[in-house]
């Protein structure tokens, strides 16, 4: 059973930058062909893809978010990051990291709720 386990802060104070990491267990990150996602679900909405890296270190982003995210990996530590700049209200929502591949999203993480306010 792979497991992913998100962390990071809470609460953002916005214009500042978010930063989450996603440790992985069971899998690791450079098994082919599997890509490794953040997705969040704001209050009210549906789930939104952020972006992924994929096993052989690649990345993906979506074009809404303009430039903020930047997602990295340390495959020593078998984790993956997400940071996203210039944060406002409108990023608070819940953060997921998951695992995708042939059979879809596969593996999720719990969710950790961030919340940007001042």
């Amino acid at each position: 059973q792979v497991k992913l386990q998100e962390s990071g802060p809470g609460l953002v104070i916005p214009s500042q930058t978010l930063s989450l990491t996603c440790t992985v267990s069971d899998d690791s990150i450079t098994t082919p062909y599997f890509f490794w996602s953040w997705i969040r679900q704001s209050p009210g909405k549906g789930l939104e893809w952020m972006g992924a890296i994929g096993y052989e270190g690649t990345t993906y982003y979506s074009p809404y978010l303009k430039s903020r995210a930047s997602i990295t990996r340390d495959t020593t530590k078998n984790q993956f990051f997400l940071q996203l700049t210039s944060v406002t209200p409108e990023d608070t929502a819940v953060y997921f990291c998951t695992r995708s591949g042939g059979l879809g999203y596969d593996y999720w993480g719990q969710g950790t709720q961030v919340v940007v306010s001042s």
